[in-house]
């Protein structure tokens, strides 16, 4: 018994992620979080790309030079 509460003790992180993983799985959640993080993502290229205009223009024509 004392091997137990010693491994529970040292993966409680490890199981409560992997039941939270679990639920997320049998709910279709992750459709909703990969979404979530698309537009997330989407925004800060936006934002990224809006800031610095003229060396991503200069990046883009230098990779599309070399191909």
């Amino acid at each position: 018994m004392n091997n137990f509460k010693d491994f529970i003790s040292e993966y409680c992180g490890a199981i409560i992620g992997a039941v939270v993983a679990i639920l997320i799985l049998l709910t279709n959640l992750y459709k909703l979080i990969i979404g979530i993080i698309l537009i997330v993502l989407g925004i800060f290229i936006g934002n990224y790309i809006q800031r610095n205009k003229y060396t991503v223009k200069e990046k883009l024509k230098n990779f599309i030079d070399k191909m």
